[in-house]
Formats: C-alpha cells, sequence, structure tokens
C-alpha cells in the first residue's frame, strides 16, 4: 500500500506543525484537522493514506474517532496510528481495540514515525 496522503487529527496547533513539518521533508501530502468531528467531515471528502490521530481533544476524542472510522464500510480500510500524551499501556491496548494499527507517545520522535509509516506501507 502506497502511503502519500496523511491526516494529522489534533487539538494543538503546535504539535499539528510539527507533524506536518517531519512529514513534508519526506515528501507526504498532509492535511489536518483540529476535532474530530473535522476529521470524520474530511475523511469522507477525500479519504486519506493514514490518519494520526491525537486522543485528548475537546468534542469527540481519538479514541471514539478511531472506533467510528473501524465501523465505518467505507473508511475501515484507512489505518489509523494514534499519537497520544497518554502513555499508560492500558491506553495503548484500548487504542488498539477501538481499531488502530499502532500507537506512538508524544513527543513523537521522527525516526519512529517514519518507521511506523514505512511498516504500514510494507504491510500493503
Amino acid at each position: 500500500m502506497a502511503i502519500q496522503r496523511i491526516l494529522i487529527v489534533d487539538d494543538s496547533p503546535t504539535e499539528r506543525y510539527y507533524l506536518t513539518d517531519i512529514l513534508v521533508q519526506h515528501g507526504y501530502i498532509v492535511d489536518t484537522a483540529d476535532s474530530g468531528e473535522e476529521a470524520l467531515l474530511k475523511l469522507r471528502a477525500e479519504k486519506p493514506d493514514l490518519i494520526l490521530m491525537d486522543v485528548v481533544m475537546p468534542g469527540a476524542n481519538g479514541f471514539q474517532v478511531t472506533r467510528a472510522i473501524a465501523r465505518d464500510p467505507v473508511l475501515k480500510e484507512v489505518p489509523v496510528i494514534i499519537c497520544s500524551s497518554k502513555d499508560q499501556e492500558t491506553d495503548r491496548i484500548w487504542g488498539m481495540r477501538q481499531g488502530a494499527r499502532d500507537y506512538l507517545v508524544k513527543p513523537v520522535k521522527p525516526g519512529d514515525l517514519l518507521d511506523k509509516i514505512a511498516a504500514l506501507a510494507a504491510l500493503g
């Protein structure tokens, strides 16, 4: 699976900028959403190849949005990597149970992020 278009979902402008900068430098096309609700609208309008999902956001949290994506027949093929400051093992397990393909703890290290994306792309 080729990954080119990535949607970053995070309510922090700083975090969106940080992740966008890493990805654009490595040739990815990036779109952003600052809430779960905005993410779902953007997903339906233009389906990305990958979603980087924050957990703690106003409105629908990242776990809820990931679950909605995983249950949607049209969107469920889009992989989600959760990028969260929640660093407990129970958070990681819960995120994976909601449908996430992977889980990164903030601050996200650029090499770790790029490795996770490459691993998903290799799975095809």
